[in-house]
């Protein structure tokens, strides 16, 4: 819906794509990422790590890494119907100013609106802890266990307007097991994420991925 996907340019490794990574808490995503961008020459760096709060405990991990990383809280100066659009333009700001050309969600749990979406559509991916388009949005794995299904997975996908709702780029399929409670399913969840999604933003970011 809206305006088309338009993806981000071909890396190379020698004029790598530069990524802005958005997290809310540990970043164990973003270390995975930075553990695969340190491990051989990549067509893709992290120039910038955002977070929604100053206390997130993943900007660490962009900070020992040598990577520009803030957290930027909601503003409480304004009233409460504007600062979801003023926090949006703070993180813009500080997008333009890396360079960002792409933007990966890992673990971050705002809600983009549209009109931010729309000046980034092709160039935010993020990634989901299920299957998609079974089990959007903030419960997964709550509501895998409370459906009762044996299947499970994660899902990368390209943002849209809506939630989790993009185009999906990659999939891989974790058994869920019937001792599951939800963080022991997370947690394996996340052993397969922290693998499929540097790998994908990979191939995205050489253009072996077509929109």
């Amino acid at each position: 819906m809206g305006t088309p996907f338009l993806p981000p340019r071909i890396g190379s490794i020698e004029d790598p794509l530069r990524l802005a990574v958005l997290i809310s808490g540990g970043g164990s995503g973003l270390s995975s990422l930075l553990r695969f961008q340190a491990k051989e020459p990549r067509s893709h760096r992290t120039v910038l790590v955002l977070a929604d709060s100053e206390e997130a405990g993943g900007l660490e991990h962009g900070r020992k890494s040598g990577i520009e990383s803030k957290g930027i809280p909601v503003p409480t100066e304004h009233p409460i119907s504007e600062r979801r659009l003023a926090h949006e333009e703070i993180v813009e700001r500080n997008l333009q100013s890396s360079g960002a050309e792409l933007i990966v969600l890992s673990g971050y749990m705002r809600i983009l609106t549209p009109s931010f979406v729309e000046k980034w559509k092709g160039r935010i991916v993020n990634v989901h802890p299920s299957l998609l388009p079974e089990f959007p949005g903030a419960h997964a794995h709550r509501d895998v266990l409370s459906a009762g299904v044996t299947m499970t997975g994660c899902t990368v996908h390209l943002v849209d307007e809506g939630v989790d709702s993009g185009p999906i780029l990659a999939q891989r399929e974790v058994p869920v097991m019937p001792d599951d409670d939800e963080a022991s399913l997370q947690e394996r969840v996340k052993l397969v994420e922290h693998v499929l999604y540097p790998e994908v933003i990979d191939l995205l970011c050489t253009g072996q991925i077509s929109l």
